[in-house]
């Protein structure tokens, strides 16, 4: 299994939801709705999942052995990291003016 692609689709901030990923293996297959959740110790990955009717919750996708498991985390982990950096950077570079900047007047 080689994950070809891994695109960030949605970052949140509030709650534990914190992202949710889709990736591609082998340039063939799409997997969407990966979610990336912050946990009590640690960020862990979510396969997608569909509601049963006794209200449990089945994955509809998931790594078979724990070595595949692992591959998969790691790589939307990683991947997850990197786009906050990346976004944190951005809003380094190019920070939102504030109010009292806004009412300043121009020279």
């Amino acid at each position: 299994m080689n994950i070809t692609d891994i695109r960030i689709r949605r970052l949140l901030t509030e709650g534990r939801l914190r992202a949710v990923v889709s990736i591609t293996l082998d340039n063939e297959l799409a997997v969407h709705d990966i979610k990336v959740i912050e946990g009590p110790e640690r960020l862990f990955v979510a396969m997608p999942s569909r509601r049963e009717e006794n209200g449990t919750f089945r994955d509809v996708v998931h790594p078979i052995s724990p070595e595949a498991r692992h591959t998969l985390e790691s790589a939307v982990l990683d991947a997850y990291q990197r786009e906050i950096e990346i976004r944190a950077a951005e809003l380094e570079a190019n920070p939102e003016p504030t109010a009292a900047d806004e009412s300043q007047p121009e020279e």
